[in-house]
């Protein structure tokens, strides 16, 4: 998933020769590198080879590819946008607000198994590409040729990919129309593969081999990267993805019918570890093909890392991950860069390539984790249908064709799990035991929030303010209100101004965060509660925006200040005389849960990994983007009451 300025964005969302190129460099990497395994690995079902089988293999790519790929994503899926943004995510925290609160969970296991899916990927199209060596020299050092590549993909992540990115469009376009000549150049010799397009050959594969799920979970690997396609609908627009897509899948079939083409023209010379996306490439143009194939694999992981930081970013905003440290390599908007997430990535990716050695055991582990990233969303994209007024039969016959689909896929796809599928599902499971447990940990934070009516509080504010008594904390103190129901407030956050040693200041702010489910809103209102002394800023923040509370400050108050709304010069005669403007100090109310102030043992279990796995993430001033040389944590337990213990009262002696 690349990131583009806003200028670019733009102008590339109108259908057009631009859009076609940035679109092939964005979208397709995932997807158009899949020829260089998927034929490979239907050589390893065990299924004995005859133009019945090559034609049905065939029949069911392309029918795979029709109805998964250009009805569910181009045609249905790219329709449902989120003010033009894309994905799982994008289209969850569109429904949330309309549909039932479970479908958390849904988009959850979703999100998960899509990142599981970007640490293979990067594993296997590279492999493969290097693979293509052993034609020229057989004993060349594939694996660490593999790991080196895969290196420096993750180590440029940190310098951003603005300027690579801007080449990948035209290399892919070269790569595209590569795989389309190599394919016409192997159908000449086998005219008659063209019959595969007669769906009656895929069904009767499926009817008559006795390895049909061996045979479709090798088929599936044709149509992993649609997902993919339609997480950057943001960056592209549709109708550069819907157009790009019809050049995409012609190149890639007939470069399908070309290997299918290779293999029954070679039956009696096949070993079983020869790869027929090489095998058609004509022997001087073998060092070319391995070059564009290791290029399309950078693109194809490229897109893969980067897409997972913008996964991550949304799941952060939707509260389903903790804050990470989040970088900015570059001044284009959305140019995202998480060093945690970078390195974890990089090891996991390392390992893969290290465990399974080869690309033949790499396919193994694949496939499996997207199918269930399909079917959730599926599930989301009923939903979405049905908000927008489709019929509920239509509705229902659309989920249940796909789940049908997608349920076999997914059934095909469970034979790998010995053989590797264990490996990503393992992944996605762990991320998605994170999530789950961060969503259910934020649930009991907030049921035991204690809040008051603000309003009640407001003399006791001015009296503070003029109580010259007290020694003055700050001209101007600000806190982050976590109550977002209107008019009330933490409690905390009066306990800290009132009676944990009371503050008195010339200004006293309370912001309040919403996060938002459009992508890029970042907006902001003022309410003065106390003139010249208590203010309420709401600022509304979309899910793909990252906050930056002590830049937002600024902004607000600059904005202030022209209108006239507020005078910021110090009060201190010193400071006032000579027109230096007040300081500024934000408090967060940091609330620990303490387990032994409750008897629910679930919740205390559920407590307990929240507080270790909030240790992968970054602490809240961080993740607000304060200054943090101006910030004062103060802890408060979260639960006061209802202790599940009752202590022996201490007894007074004379």
């Amino acid at each position: 998933m690349a990131n583009l300025s806003p200028e670019s964005a733009a102008s590339i969302k109108k259908i057009g020769l631009a859009g076609f190129f940035i679109s092939l460099g964005i979208v397709f990497g995932d997807i158009g590198t899949s020829p260089l395994y998927v034929m490979k690995a239907i050589l390893h079902t065990g299924e004995a080879l005859n133009e019945n089988y090559i034609l049905g293999v065939l029949s069911c790519i392309i029918w795979t590819l029709t109805f998964q790929t250009t009805v569910k994503y181009v045609l249905i899926a790219l329709r449902a946008d989120n003010n033009g943004e894309g994905g799982i995510l994008a289209l969850y925290a569109l429904l949330r607000k309309h549909r039932h609160k479970w479908i958390y969970a849904i988009a959850i296991i979703g999100a998960s198994t899509l990142l599981a899916d970007g640490i293979i990927t990067p594993a296997i199209t590279v492999t493969t590409a290097i693979e293509g060596l052993e034609g020229i020299n057989p004993e060349l050092p594939v694996i660490p040729v593999t790991i080196i590549i895969i290196t420096i993909i993750f180590f440029v992540q940190q310098f951003g990919t603005q300027h690579i990115g801007r080449s990948f469009g035209t290399f892919m376009f070269l790569w595209f129309l590569m795989l389309g000549i190599l394919g016409v150049l192997g159908i000449t010799s086998y005219p008659q593969i063209f019959k595969a397009f007669n769906p009656y050959y895929a069904i009767w594969l499926l009817a008559e081999s006795p390895s049909w799920f061996l045979i479709l979970g090798a088929v599936f690997l044709c149509t992993t990267g649609a997902e993919a396609l339609y997480s950057d609908l943001g960056h592209c627009g549709r109708g550069n993805i819907t157009v790009s897509w019809i050049f995409v899948k012609l190149m890639l079939i007939l470069n399908y019918l070309g290997q299918g083409s290779w293999i029954l023209t070679h039956l009696d010379q096949i070993a079983g570890n020869e790869n027929p996306f090489y095998a058609i490439v004509p022997q001087g143009m073998l060092l070319i093909a391995i070059v564009m194939a290791t290029g399309a694999a950078i693109v194809a992981s490229q897109a893969l890392i980067s897409g997972s930081f913008s996964i991550l970013s949304e799941a952060m905003n939707l509260r389903f991950w903790p804050r990470m440290r989040i970088k900015h390599p570059t001044n284009v908007k959305g140019q995202l860069f998480i060093p945690t997430i970078n390195l974890f990535m990089y090891i996991g990716v390392v390992l893969t390539v290290l465990l399974f050695r080869d690309s033949t055991h790499m396919e193994a582990a694949y496939g499996l984790a997207i199918t269930i990233t399909m079917l959730m969303t599926t599930l989301l994209l009923g939903f979405y249908l049905r908000m927008h007024g489709t019929p509920r039969w239509l509705v229902l016959l659309f989920i249940g064709f796909y789940c049908a689909i997608e349920g076999i896929f997914f059934a095909a796809n469970l034979s790998k799990l010995v053989s590797g599928g264990w490996f990503t599902v393992l992944i996605g499971g762990i991320l998605c035991f994170i999530m789950f447990v961060w969503v259910g940990a934020q649930k009991i934070r907030r049921k035991h929030l204690s809040t008051k009516r603000l309003s009640d509080y407001y003399q006791i504010i001015s009296d503070i303010k003029a109580d010259e008594t007290i020694p003055k904390y700050a001209s101007n103190l600000i806190y982050v209100n976590h109550a977002h129901s209107e008019g009330n407030v933490d409690d905390k956050i009066l306990y800290s101004i009132i009676n944990k040693q009371p503050k008195r200041a010339d200004h006293y702010w309370l912001f309040n965060l919403e996060f938002v489910d459009t992508p890029d809103t970042l907006e902001y209102s003022f309410t003065p509660l106390i003139k010249g002394t208590l203010f309420n800023i709401n600022i509304r923040i979309g899910f793909r925006i990252e906050p930056r509370v002590s830049l937002y400050l600024r902004q607000i108050v600059e904005d202030l200040v022209a209108e006239g709304q507020m005078e910021l010069t110090s009060t201190y005669p010193s400071l006032h005389k000579n027109g230096i403007p007040g300081d500024f100090r934000f408090i967060i109310i940091r609330h620990i849960y303490y387990p032994e102030d409750s008897h629910d043992r679930k919740q205390n279990l559920l407590m307990v990994l929240f507080s270790i796995i909030r240790k992968i993430g970054i602490d809240e001033p961080s993740s607000l983007g304060l200054d943090t040389s101006v910030v004062v944590v103060e802890s408060v337990p979260l639960i006061i009451s209802n202790r599940g213990k009752q202590t022996r009262r201490i007894t007074r002696i004379n």
